[in-house]
């Protein structure tokens, strides 16, 4: 599951003042599709369906007291889940998209609201989402994602929460709380494996991306070593029927290391330094013991 907060911008994603080119963009694909008679998707909420543009952008316009000019006034967040996801989510875009709204409501607003640490619940965030069924420049054939519109002022406008600050969980100085992001995508990755019953490969993780990503040397290594022995174990809990299928186990579990070595150039050795097999020394001919002429 990858969730972003898209950096704000000067067109669509300029939240320093109306939400409208941003709810614009929400709808883009909606006019093609009633046109060819496909199922499309209103904006929706925390309790509601089917809610009106005009709606959402007023209700966000107006939720901005003791905000300044040049303030962020709204949060634009992507929510895009893998074509393997997706397939745990529904076998049609109707069932993905109901499944899709019950994730945003029941996992992903609630810890939205809970990494501010100012106890605050899913009530308390004045969000839009709009969902599309469709991704430019993807191959995937299963797209669908999810946009939200999150205010910048909780429900009773009084108070202002910015996921993109650094502080996290800060009890001194002029910000209190703060914003959890990791923890935010940890979480909301959990609830979606306990909410549709997922179970999640360590190559799909977040905790596998961001050490990959981010992680030292060392923590690169060890998470390859913990996908080596996930590997292994699935592939010896894998019923092996045939002398071929033995073969394909033996490959499959050497696999791993290779590109262990390829990834991080450290055990590979140089071309043309390969070491050799050893040779077993030529016997010598036996002299023929036949009778010999004159």
């Amino acid at each position: 599951m990858n969730i972003d907060f898209s950096p704000p911008s000067k067109g669509t994603y300029n939240n320093a003042g109306s939400s409208r080119k941003l709810c614009n963009y929400c709808e883009h694909e909606d006019m093609e599709r009633m046109e060819q008679g496909i199922y499309t998707e209103g904006f929706f909420n925390l309790t509601d369906d089917n809610i009106y543009k005009s709606q959402v952008v007023k209700d966000i316009d107006s939720n901005i007291g003791q905000l300044l000019k040049t303030d962020a006034k709204f949060y634009a967040i992507h929510v895009s889940p893998s074509e393997k996801e997706l397939r745990a989510m529904g076998n049609t875009e109707q069932e993905q998209a109901e499944a899709m709204k019950r994730y945003i409501r029941e996992v992903v607003i609630p810890e939205y609201a809970r990494n501010f640490n100012k106890g605050l619940s899913a009530e308390d965030i004045k969000f839009y989402g709009k969902i599309h069924f469709s991704r430019d420049r993807s191959n995937n054939e299963q797209n669908m994602h999810c946009h939200l519109i999150v205010s910048r002022k909780d429900q009773s406008n009084k108070k202002k929460l910015s996921p993109l600050t650094n502080h996290k969980n800060t009890q001194k100085g002029t910000v209190k709380g703060g914003f959890d992001r990791k923890n935010l995508f940890q979480q909301a990755e959990q609830g979606f494996d306990k909410l549709f019953g997922y179970k999640r490969e360590l190559t799909e993780s977040f905790e596998y991306y961001n050490t990959m990503k981010n992680g030292s040397i060392s923590d690169q290594l060890e998470m390859q070593e913990q996908q080596i022995k996930q590997e292994t174990t699935q592939i010896q809990s894998t019923p092996q029927n045939t002398v071929s299928g033995e073969k394909e186990k033996k490959q499959a579990v050497s696999t791993p290391d290779l590109g262990l070595s390829s990834v991080f150039g450290i055990l590979t050795p140089e071309p043309g330094n390969e070491e050799q097999p050893l040779k077993p020394p030529k016997k010598k001919k036996k002299p023929n013991k036949g009778i010999r002429r004159g």
